[in-house]
């Protein structure tokens, strides 16, 4: 199997490229380096991965890629964290739609005068961002109103893009929706902008990071956005990438849409206490303190991830105290370096 990955230099396609490999697959990876700028990965000089330098809203370039390839993984977008929401409302609806429309345009090509068997779309768990169903179901985004955020109405859209290609064209898909990935490699983006918190800057708003980096940074009492009630499911990237490794090859997701998480839900405060004592050990008093909460910090996020153990066999194994054992000493190394 040959699979094109366009954000193949991101996060969870960094992720999502190795596992494929090690399954023993070809992966074409596109990206332009516009996030975090020229990164190097452990496959760059595997046998079976091609990487080529591009910009993905150019729809010549993927039906290039696309050739000789099976399956396609819609993975590029401008992400950030939650300051990106509000910092680039307009350039991440922008772009990204542009993304979207010239990858849909590439495929549908394929479909049509290839060998492209399916896309499958990296979606994002804000298109649930006001839905009012616990744990939360596919299908909850058709129900609840919009998503508020730009970030969030333009995931919705790419699933209707899906919607719209297989109902005109019957270009098969497979719908991916990745619950708060945590893991290793995700460093500084080049239009990240620091932010204090306390008596400490960060540039990335993502929690897991800037929690590890205030605590390691001697933060005491540590600040947090709001009260710290915020529930989410912090799932391991290697997790996710098993999972949508199995959303591209299992035929029983076929035009199907995934939750992708844990069913473990954890508060942001739960998370700061676990994080607080595996760098502080058992001895040191927790102490917070609240900040004022973005306007777009959802504050239920809960999947119910039935579906994609049942049709899939996917299980999220890894328990946030692994994960955090395997993130908290590269974050260490990073901040050495300076990359975070």
């Amino acid at each position: 199997m040959k699979v094109l990955i366009t954000g193949s230099a991101g996060f969870i396609s960094g992720y999502l490229v190795a596992e494929l490999l090690e399954a023993g697959h070809e992966v074409v990876g596109i990206d332009n380096f516009s996030k975090y700028g020229h990164t190097e990965k452990s496959y760059d000089k595997h046998p079976n991965y091609k990487f080529i330098y591009g910009d993905v809203k150019d729809s010549n370039l993927l039906k290039e890629g696309l050739k000789d390839c099976d399956h396609f993984v819609m993975s590029a977008a401008m992400i950030g964290g939650i300051s990106y929401f509000h910092e680039f409302a307009y350039d991440l609806l922008a772009e990204n739609e542009r993304i979207a429309a010239a990858s849909f345009d590439a495929a549908i090509d394929a479909r049509k005068n290839g060998k492209l068997q399916k896309i499958t779309v990296v979606s994002s768990s804000m298109v649930f961002e006001n839905t009012t169903e616990f744990p939360t179901p596919e299908g909850a985004q058709r129900r609840c109103p919009p998503p508020s955020s730009t970030y969030g109405f333009q995931k919705l859209a790419t699933e209707y893009f899906a919607q719209g290609a297989w109902e005109q064209y019957k270009l098969p898909y497979t719908i991916a929706r990745p619950f708060n990935c945590v893991g290793i490699g995700e460093r500084r983006a080049l239009r990240d902008k620091e932010i204090s918190s306390g008596n400490v800057k960060l540039a990335m708003s993502h929690v897991v990071p800037d929690l590890v980096q205030k605590i390691l940074k001697g933060q005491d009492p540590l600040h947090i956005l709001g009260n710290g009630n915020q529930v989410r499911h912090y799932t391991y990237g290697g997790d996710l990438a098993k999972a949508i490794s199995l959303c591209i090859t299992h035929p029983n997701a076929l035009n199907q849409d995934f939750n992708l998480s844990t069913p473990v839900a954890t508060t942001v405060l739960e998370l700061a206490k676990e994080i607080w004592h595996k760098i502080h050990g058992p001895n040191k008093p927790f102490r917070y303190t609240s900040d004022p909460a973005y306007e777009y910090d959802v504050q239920m996020r809960s999947p119910d991830v039935s579906k994609a153990t049942k049709l899939l066999g996917f299980n999220a194994n890894t328990s946030l105290s692994q994960l955090l054992d395997e993130v908290i000493p590269w974050i260490k190394e990073q901040i050495e370096l300076g990359t975070i």
